[in-house]
């Protein structure tokens, strides 16, 4: 099955909230990408319908999706649902990108023999692999995490080390991307991971275009640490909250830690150490990132000037806007705005 030829279509994606490389992509529409979704005995329902339905054919979408098992037939998964696959392992011989579901209690068993030999193998001829979740159990089972980062579910990450001790875990980011094999955390992770991997492929004007399908923001600010419940109640989480809520309405103003700290009545030092447990970021990593995801709505929606925009989200000129943009997500202002807005 194919698509009709397209020209190649370039972006550059950047590392922003999963901290990798920037680097420029370029991907030809010449077939459909094809998709395998592995689904494993006690596979979570959540972590199987995000790729399944992110991927799913559409005139947006050159992909083709095949949910698959370890062989044809009724897969027990967990919530009390089942899952009823067309296709076995030679699903994972015909895709260019495999998905891995989280399942229910990865630490006990790893995957059949026969499941992490077609892993290997896919990855062998040139498949990506992504774990969603707990999926990165079965990654690591196959060896092609050793020694990688990866990450995964924030109450699986000891058992994930103690498994598979090579494994570099990184359990604040919300999703690793190690080219060739990428993991995620949590199910609502999963979609943070998909939309990056469009981004890969198509660009970010068909990953926000997917992202507003989904309802879901295109990049999502901070990673696990936010949602990891803490063993003592936290007083000043609410405060915390209200505190980046304030912030937001004033980006385009002067914004200190002193002036942040004033405002959640908490000295500098414990502020910036509370903020960074609570959102994966110091206070002004936060504050950046906050005036360039506005920067970016402004380039989408408006007509506005680079220079307007910076003033607009207080970081004064266009050239100081350029040089963030380009730190943190890989990109210029000005590219980003012709390949958002292209076909968008």
């Amino acid at each position: 099955m194919s698509t009709a030829a397209a020209p190649p279509r370039c972006a550059v994606a950047g590392g922003s909230h999963h901290r990798g490389p920037a680097y420029p992509l370029c991907v030809s529409a010449s077939r459909l990408h094809r998709v395998a979704v592995l689904v494993l005995e006690g596979a979570k329902p959540l972590d199987v319908g995000i790729p399944a339905q992110v991927f799913t054919t559409r005139a947006s979408m050159p992909y083709e999706v095949r949910v698959c098992g370890a062989a044809p037939g009724l897969v027990t998964g967990g919530d009390g649902l089942s899952y009823s696959v067309s296709h076995g392992l030679d699903a994972l011989a015909w895709a260019d990108i495999v998905f891995v579901p989280g399942y229910r209690f990865p630490d006990r068993d790893d995957p059949p023999p026969a499941v992490i030999e077609a892993l290997t193998a896919a990855h062998a001829r040139g498949a990506r692999l992504a774990a969603i979740s707990t999926g990165a159990f079965a990654l690591a089972a196959t060896g092609l995490l050793d020694g990688k980062r990866a990450t995964t579910h924030w109450h699986y990450a000891r058992a994930l080390v103690a498994k598979h001790p090579l494994v570099r875990l990184d359990e604040n980011v919300l999703f690793v991307d190690e080219g060739s094999v990428l993991t995620s955390a949590g199910a609502a992770s999963g979609i943070d991971l998909c939309l990056h991997i469009l981004r890969r492929d198509l660009g970010v004007a068909a990953s926000n275009h997917a992202a507003r399908r989904l309802v879901a923001a295109p990049y999502r600010s901070g990673g696990q640490a936010q949602y990891v419940p803490r063993s003592v109640p936290e007083p000043l989480g609410e405060r915390f909250a209200a505190t980046r809520e304030w912030a937001l309405h004033r980006l385009g103003e002067p914004l200190t830690l002193e002036a942040l700290a004033e405002h959640a009545a908490v000295s500098p030092r414990t502020f910036s150490r509370r903020f960074a447990q609570d959102t994966g970021y110091t206070p002004m990593q936060w504050v950046m990132r906050a005036r360039l995801d506005v920067a970016r709505e402004l380039l989408e929606r408006s007509q506005r000037s680079v220079e307007q925009i910076a003033a607009d989200v207080g970081l004064g000129t266009g050239a100081n806007l350029r040089l963030h943009f380009q730190r943190i997500l890989g990109t210029t202002p000005s590219e980003y705005r012709r390949t958002f807005t292209r076909g968008a």
